[in-house]
């Protein structure tokens, strides 16, 4: 007979090592599925960005060589709080639609005035009047296919124009941008966390299952061992045992991916779902990850059988365990010094990798220290125990400090988690903000000097027969400057009237301020005696007018710059501005008229305001948000799966010490007392200390990020306080494995 035909035969005949199978399949299914999915993650962005690489995002002209067939102009429109990706074509004089090859899901290319939409777009525009939204494209003539759309409810607008109407900054190319798109970076390194912080918790689970039978299948192997098999025999039973279960569970993991993905699509990110094809893994990659993940199984499997191999009669008989020694609290230190080194670093070095291994070592030193502390907390019970299942309990985690710290594992890796996520959100959240140096309510143009007038006209012109009030006007940019270029510094200051700052700028200015004639606004006031103006920053300078005042407004809001205002009368003779801003203040019921207004004289030239200006910010700390709260749901259900595992394998490892103690007469809530202690109690420690690393770690990644204090937060404390429910749930199921225990004969064993 075989290995395999005894695995199959042992499966077979014995109910607790068939249960132990199939929890180990499980866990490793679930480690499959989850690896498979973590690592699609940036294949899928990367998919996602491939299609929408003709909207020009990720496009940077450096001109070109061939011929020039299109004006293209890309472009960010707003509508109701929702980002529109603006495409702005004109065909080169002389070139015909043929010409210029289309990229999928275009089905045409638009004439002057014409529009292809994506169908979300279509949906608005038929939605809404063509006052607040329609008329800022033109006629639709088309809808855009999904191999043209970055997810399934992008809104996209290709527009064309005539070659006179592109923005003066339009790039001369021969064709839609194409090549090779770029996964999204912070998907990327979230993936990594995601497969360092899930994966232990989630081959934690398959441990404990396989301890659910540890004690049994020790002694039937040293038996084994001793009637004459040899120690590659042995190792092939328990090779070919873990296998299979293990094998299945891959297979299974490998089976439900797809239906992992299915949910991921729904999860939105950078502002939109995504379309099931997406997520497509590598064969080569997937194969690995199918074939590692049992490998890694079956390697512990087997290396966890050095003590049957060496001495089957400790095995079956009993052994005196080593204590664990003082340095295994050096681990920790070390893998955090290493992080650190990592992180200090990584700016330099680029080297991200460095700081993923430094995070899989703290990760990974949890296990080496965790049992020490666990046998620490023993010891304590041991010398000051009231109750005897405070002795119990003591006992237990001195005896078998790894065995009792396994049902902890996956709920420290948990804290770790979420508590390094919630050092870093609100922090990240404490830097949204930002702007422009114009009112919220604003709308504005960046464009030059030979637009700035026909945009004014025609803005206005709409304006009026839409039946608004408002009135865009164009906003100068000059300089005040000391020294002689290039070694020049100075201010920057817009060129407006004092009405009009105090109507459109966030500087905190009243009418009061604008009485006695024409000045130079600032936060604080400047020595006109020591600056000229310079219609650009390294131009001609001239002195300032006689008689300007100076006046100092302290912004009210601490973000803004040093900027300046200047009023047009008080500009010299011989400055004339060459970039300009188109602005126009709006209300809340208007906003939607206002920038439609804006869109048809600007052409596919971005219109900004504060709102939009904080899009991506909020995007971005929404896409956090919602994978922490996804994480912190993972990794808790993981924890106390595998602590309720651990728990009842606990019990099942000492069924016989059990079965004596009860026949002796110890009552079942004593026992049921002293695991829930063993369980809970080295889990708060372990949780504690876990939050804590995870804090530092969070302001190590933050470093990376930004150099500013972090923000800590009260909602650090959650994390611990689930772990702990968590230890505690899991703790509950002792009582029912107990009383399984006392419900079967003690003579099966």
């Amino acid at each position: 007979m075989n290995s395999l035909q005894i695995a199959l035969r042992v499966l077979k005949v014995d109910r607790r090592t068939r249960t132990s199978a199939i929890l180990t399949a499980i866990g490793v299914a679930v480690a499959t599925g989850l690896v498979l999915l973590l690592a699609t993650l940036p294949f899928a962005t990367q998919n996602r960005e491939q299609r929408a690489l003709w909207q020009g995002e990720q496009f940077y002209s450096r001109g070109s060589d061939g011929p020039v067939n299109l004006l293209y102009n890309a472009s960010r429109d707003y509508f109701d709080g929702k980002q529109i990706v603006r495409v702005d074509i004109a065909l080169a004089p002389g070139v015909t639609p043929g010409s210029v090859q289309l990229p999928p899901g275009v089905p045409q290319l638009p004439g002057p005035g014409e529009t292809v939409v994506s169908p979300a777009l279509g949906r608005l525009l038929q939605a809404n009047p063509a006052a607040q939204l329609g008329d800022r494209f033109g006629k639709p003539v088309g809808a855009l296919g999904e191999a043209g759309l970055r997810f399934p409810e992008q809104l996209v607008a290709l527009t064309g124009h005539t070659p006179d109407a592109m923005p003066q900054n339009a790039d001369k190319i021969a064709g839609f941008p194409s090549g090779k798109a770029s996964p999204d970076a912070l998907l990327m390194l979230l993936s990594w966390v995601g497969i360092i912080v899930l994966l232990v918790p989630s081959l934690v689970l398959v441990a404990s299952s396989a301890r659910l039978t540890a004690a049994r299948r020790e002694r039937r192997l040293a038996a084994i061992r001793l009637a004459g098999a040899t120690p590659g025999q042995v190792t092939n039973m328990v090779a070919a045992e873990t296998t299979l279960s293990a094998g299945i569970g891959a297979l299974l993991g490998l089976l439900i991916s797809p239906a992992l993905h299915g949910l991921a699509s729904f999860v939105p990110w950078a502002g939109g779902t995504w379309l099931a094809a997406d997520f497509a893994l590598p064969v080569g990659l997937t194969v690995f990850i199918v074939v590692a993940i049992p490998v890694l199984v079956v390697l512990a499997g087997v290396l966890g059988l050095r003590r049957v191999l060496k001495n089957p009669l400790f095995a079956t008989g009993g052994h005196t365990k080593k204590p664990l020694r003082w340095w295994r609290l050096l681990a920790l230190p070390a893998a955090g010094v290493f992080f650190l080194v990592a992180v200090a670093t990584a700016k330099d070095y680029g080297g991200i990798g460095f700081v993923m291994a430094g995070l899989f070592l703290l990760v990974g030193s949890a296990a080496i220290v965790g049992p020490w502390v666990t046998s620490a907390v023993g010891g304590t019970f041991v010398r000051i125990w009231r109750r005897p299942s405070a002795l119990l309990a003591g006992r237990r985690l001195r005896d078998d400090p790894k065995g009792a710290y396994r049902a902890s594992a996956g709920i420290v890796l948990a804290v770790f988690a979420g508590s390094m996520a919630l050092t870093l959100l609100p922090t990240f959240e404490s830097m949204a903000g930002g702007g422009r140096s114009y009112a919220d309510s604003v709308l504005y143009v960046d464009t030059d000097d030979q637009h700035a007038g026909p945009i004014v006209e025609q803005a206005n012109a709409a304006l009026q027969k839409y039946g608004q009030q408002e009135k865009a006007v164009a906003v100068g940019e000059v300089y005040l400057v000391k020294g002689t270029a290039p070694n020049r510094y100075g201010h920057r200051a817009l060129v407006m009237t004092c009405a009009d700052a105090v109507k459109l700028t966030r500087y905190g200015l009243t009418p009061e301020n604008c009485t006695g004639g024409p000045a130079v606004i600032g936060d604080t006031a400047i020595d006109l005696a020591q600056y000229k103006f310079a219609a650009a920053w390294d131009g001609p300078a001239v002195a300032a007018k006689s008689g300007t005042r100076v006046e100092a407004v302290p912004p009210r809001d601490p973000d803004l710059s040093d900027t300046l205002i200047v009023d047009p009368a008080a500009v010299p003779a011989g400055v004339t501005p060459t970039d300009y801003t188109v602005v126009a203040p709006t209300t809340d019921a208007n906003r939607e008229i206002v920038r439609t207004a804006l869109a048809g004289p600007a052409a596919g030239a971005s219109i900004g305001s504060r709102d939009q200006y904080l899009y991506n910010q909020q995007t971005e700390l929404g896409d956090l948000r919602r994978v922490t709260v996804i994480g912190l749901i993972a990794a808790g259900v993981l924890a106390g799966c595998s602590a309720a595992v651990a728990t009842a394998g606990s019990v099942m490892d000492r069924r016989r010490t059990f079965g004596a103690l009860m026949a002796a007469g110890t009552p079942v809530r004593v026992l049921a007392r002293a695991l829930r202690m063993e369980a809970a109690l080295p889990a708060l420690v372990a949780t504690i200390g876990a939050g804590i690393v995870g804090v530092l770690v969070g302001v190590g990644l933050y470093s990376m990020v930004d150099e500013r204090g972090i923000v800590l937060s009260p909602w650090l404390l959650a994390p611990v306080v689930l772990g702990v429910g968590v230890a505690l749930l899991g703790a509950s199921v002792c009582t029912p494995a107990l009383k399984r225990v006392q419900a079967e004969p003690l003579a099966d064993e």
